[in-house]
């Protein structure tokens, strides 16, 4: 490598949040599968609990928690498996994947395209859902169950700043995180034995869980889409009191579906990360 020219990695992560981003939200939906409304419950099982100065996912999972348990542990770990099954993504996500690695291909063929999912909702449901297979790791909120195989209590929570982490994984190629001295996630590591730079991660995203990586994205010239479904940009911003360091790339509403501005803006975010890296390529002679 030319010392003089930067490190090269030839990979690009896209890295999605879940709920309201790829499928529709997983609670609400999970809820009116047990034939409950799910903005009545909101109001009268959690909103009390986030009153009362519970953590807002801790919140949520232990009212659903006690809701299954009501029901005669009606929420298993194979009730969430066929929930996760049944569940369909928008219109347009299942092409979405093959579209941007082809993409990639054709404007670099040495360009690996890396999908991965970070969500601070129930990640049990995507690893059974058809778009499971394209990516290449996943991480959010995972059950104990107890009787009868009921939930019981959460063994893993992914809170929003902990989002972060996984980016940091990803960068570092760690297959998984262990506390154990070695592998820790903010180890600097050299910037050529980075897996993916974060300078070439894309982050996508919908709401509040999102910010902290929006942040790090622009933090480190990453790139940062964010989405909306059932309000203005305007309304959006406001909603979240965005702040100049969490701003995003580009704003597009919720639709996949193939001349979109969505899917325009993935397109564009790709191919211009393809360039960036075949003129690195040609820095160090490739």
């Amino acid at each position: 490598m030319t010392v003089s020219t930067k490190p090269l990695s030839n990979r690009i992560a896209i890295v999605f949040d879940f709920d309201d981003t790829l499928v529709p939200d997983t609670v609400d939906s999970l809820l009116e599968s047990l034939g409950i409304d799910a903005l009545e419950f909101r109001q009268e099982k959690i909103r009390p609990l986030i009153d009362k100065g519970w953590d807002k996912i801790l919140a949520r999972f232990y009212a659903l928690i006690e809701e299954s348990k009501r029901q005669g542990n009606k929420i298993t770990q194979e009730y969430i498996a066929k929930f996760g099954q049944e569940l369909a993504p928008f219109d347009g996500v299942n092409k979405m994947f093959d579209h941007l690695q082809q993409r990639a291909h054709e404007l670099n063929p040495k360009v690996e395209v890396e999908f991965y999912l970070i969500t601070c909702g129930m990640v049990e449901i995507a690893r059974h859902n058809c778009i499971a297979p394209n990516f290449k790791a996943m991480w959010g909120c995972e059950f104990s169950y107890g009787d009868r195989n009921g939930i019981e209590f959460l063994k893993k929570i992914v809170t929003h700043t902990e989002k972060t982490r996984y980016l940091f994984q990803i960068a570092k190629g760690f297959d998984d995180y262990q506390d154990d001295g070695k592998t820790f996630v903010y180890r600097d590591l050299p910037p050529e034995e980075l897996h993916i730079p974060l300078a070439q991660v894309i982050y996508v995203g919908d709401g509040e869980s999102d910010i902290p990586c929006f942040s790090l994205m622009n933090q480190e010239q990453g790139t940062a889409i964010a989405l909306y479904k059932d309000s203005t940009p305007e309304e959006w911003g406001r909603e979240l009191k965005m702040t100049q360091s969490q701003r995003v790339a580009n704003l597009a509403p919720v639709d996949y579906s193939e001349n979109s501005e969505l899917m325009q803006s993935l397109t564009l975010a790709v191919e211009g990360l393809c360039k960036r890296i075949a003129l690195q390529e040609l820095g160090v002679g490739e």
